[in-house]
């Protein structure tokens, strides 16, 4: 397997990952009074300190080398709060205030956002052929989880404002630890921005009541937090070893497809031939990213 597959094989089974902890987190945030913070909580404290306890028993070496390096530590914390923690809170907000396909459907404009950065800062205009496949996944992703139709959105200003924040924080977990990614093991370095990223708001474990939660309750909880956190993002976060920010961004679409293959299959969701139309778009622009095309210097 060559380098480039195997991180896109990273990305997509790290994005199947989410989606499927979305359908998950959707399922329990309409049968149990748990709340967005407390999820999140959960997730990084609890994934995370999985993820760290590797890392010390694997790379205890790794973890002194980076608390003893300025910089590392400066990307570490942006990682930790304007990436991961920020992501994951700002997504779920946007879930509870308004739905899951509203929040995917903002977020995923991440992409975008990644491109039009790195052509900024690299002096490059954007391929063309970036543009075909944004221009195409975002399009088959409103399709998927919206069926076509605009007034399935309800977007509120507070969704609004968080899924923007979601999309923005989406775009720097993907770009910002990828120095520490080259250099240190991926479990490690997540799992030290993750359990970061859960201590400052640690205090919600013991300020809100814990959920009143079934045994199949409690499997949907702790698939959430090992394959839809820890392993998750062990996988998609790994692939920027491989592939560029803005392929690995483009793979995300995975999320949105994977969770509404779920959202079917489980929860009794009906698929039309607009959303399979929406499916096949998301897959298509994927594959033609990878198009190896030139791109145009911008003179001055």
């Amino acid at each position: 397997m060559t380098k480039k597959s195997k991180g896109l094989w990273m990305a997509i089974i790290g994005a199947s990952f989410w989606g499927g902890s979305g359908a998950a987190a959707q399922y329990l945030f309409a049968n149990t009074s748990m709340t967005a913070i407390w999820l999140v909580t959960v997730r990084l404290l609890f994934g995370g300190g999985i993820m760290l306890l590797i890392g010390l028993a694997r790379h205890r070496d790794q973890i002194k080398a980076i608390l003893s390096n300025k910089r590392d530590i400066a990307i570490l914390v942006i990682f930790a709060f304007l990436g991961n923690f920020n992501s994951q809170l700002t997504y779920m907000l946007a879930v509870q205030a308004s739905n899951a396909s509203t929040a995917t459907v903002i977020q995923y404009l991440s992409p975008v956002l990644i491109i039009l950065w790195l052509a900024f800062r690299n002096r490059e205009w954007p391929r063309r052929i970036d543009v075909i496949s944004i221009i195409f996944a975002l399009v088959g992703t409103f399709l998927l989880v919206t069926g076509g139709r605009l007034d399935a959105l309800t977007i509120t200003p507070n969704a609004l404002m968080w899924g923007s924040s979601a999309a923005l924080a989406a775009s720097i977990y993907t770009l910002a630890p990828r120095s520490l990614l080259a250099r240190y093991d991926t479990i490690t370095v997540c799992g030290m921005a993750m359990f970061l990223g859960g201590l400052c708001i640690s205090p919600n474990l013991f300020l809100t009541p814990v959920p009143h939660f079934t045994g199949l309750e409690w499997l949907d909880l702790i698939y959430i937090v090992v394959f839809g956190t820890m392993m998750a993002y062990t996988f998609f976060l790994g692939s920027v070893k491989y592939i560029s920010p803005a392929l690995t961004g483009m793979l995300s679409a995975f999320e949105p497809l994977v969770a509404t293959f779920l959202t079917v299959t489980l929860l009794g969701t009906k698929l039309t031939s607009i959303t399979l139309l929406g499916s096949f778009l998301i897959i298509f622009g994927i594959l033609i990213e990878s198009i190896p095309f030139k791109r145009i210097k911008i003179h001055h």
